[in-house]
């Protein structure tokens, strides 16, 4: 599989072709790898780029305009491989355009760009969609970076802890989780955490219920400690939504943290492709861009 190297005095990360998929954050000092290895024991992948669905659409259809398209779940660019746009010592870009068969499932056509960046200790995670048609287009994307978690050999997950934070950096009281239902979509149910100091315990049944569903930019940064509740990484975004998941009841050693524009379907979604929850709207040549950070903290 072709992949692209970056590096600079603290970090070396590497991004494979297929699916513009980063798959290595090393931290130089000390040697410790901070993205999941995509170990197949637990799960295939290492952060896979979700596009133009996140999460999964009711009964793996959805439609619009009348027709109904299948489409699995978090969409088909994570599947495919990019084109290399640019690299530098620092950034690199890759590009994504709509296919004949792309369009077999997703009536679009778009122009896609992820573009990573290094600074310092952190990577810059950056996202371009353009709307290359004559109409408006409907999508939605998101992140699905795995971390180690724990990162010390020899230490288990449920010592450690979660932390998060506001947007303007104060620490919340507690966070309002919309649960999953049957088939990987939501109910309309919603269960409260409760935060000591913006912490919440890694428990050995935190995820038996699937991914913890944070909406309405509750929060804008979630970070992930040891058990000596010191930080280690940290994820920060301005998406609306936010994933926290690890394979219910596997007891994996590694938490996703997503920031997402979008999310499935709910269990009484009953509409068109331009009524789903969360989804983004662009007009004809119109581009989002949106961007997310991961920083090591070691």
């Amino acid at each position: 599989m072709q992949k692209v190297k970056l590096e600079n005095e603290k970090l070396e990360i590497t991004v494979n072709i297929h699916g513009a998929e980063l798959s290595s954050i090393r931290e130089k000092k000390n040697d410790t790898q901070y993205l999941w290895n995509a170990d197949p024991k637990y799960w295939n992948r290492s952060s896979p780029v979700l596009f133009p669905f996140v999460g999964g659409v009711k009964d793996k259809v959805y439609r619009h305009e009348g027709v109904e398209y299948p489409m699995n779940q978090h969409g088909f660019a994570r599947d495919m491989d990019f084109d290399l746009l640019s690299q530098t010592e620092n950034e690199v870009w890759f590009a994504l355009d709509a296919t004949e068969e792309t369009k077999k499932v997703y009536p679009f056509d778009f122009h896609l760009e992820i573009g990573y960046h290094l600074e310092e200790n952190a990577v810059k995670v950056m996202w371009k969609v353009e709307n290359t048609n004559d109409k408006t287009m409907y999508f939605s994307i998101g992140a699905h970076p795995a971390f180690f978690c724990p990162v010390r050999e020899g230490e288990k997950q449920s010592d450690d802890y979660i932390a998060f934070r506001k947007a303007d950096g104060t620490v919340p009281e507690s966070f309002t989780n919309t649960i999953f239902g049957q088939g990987g979509m939501v109910t309309t149910e919603k269960k409260k955490y409760g935060l000591q100091e913006g912490i919440l315990p890694i428990t050995e049944n935190l995820f038996d219920g699937d991914a913890l569903v944070i909406e309405n930019h509750q929060v804008q940064r979630v970070a992930l400690m040891d058990s000596d509740k010191k930080e280690y990484l940290a994820v920060e975004f301005n998406a609306p939504l936010v994933g926290i998941w690890s394979p219910p009841k596997k007891h994996a050693p590694f938490v996703c943290i997503e920031p997402w524009y979008g999310r499935c379907d709910s269990e009484v979604f009953d509409g068109e492709l331009k009524d789903r929850e969360w989804g983004n709207t662009l007009e004809a040549g119109e581009t989002f861009e949106a961007e997310y950070r991961v920083v090591v903290l070691a």
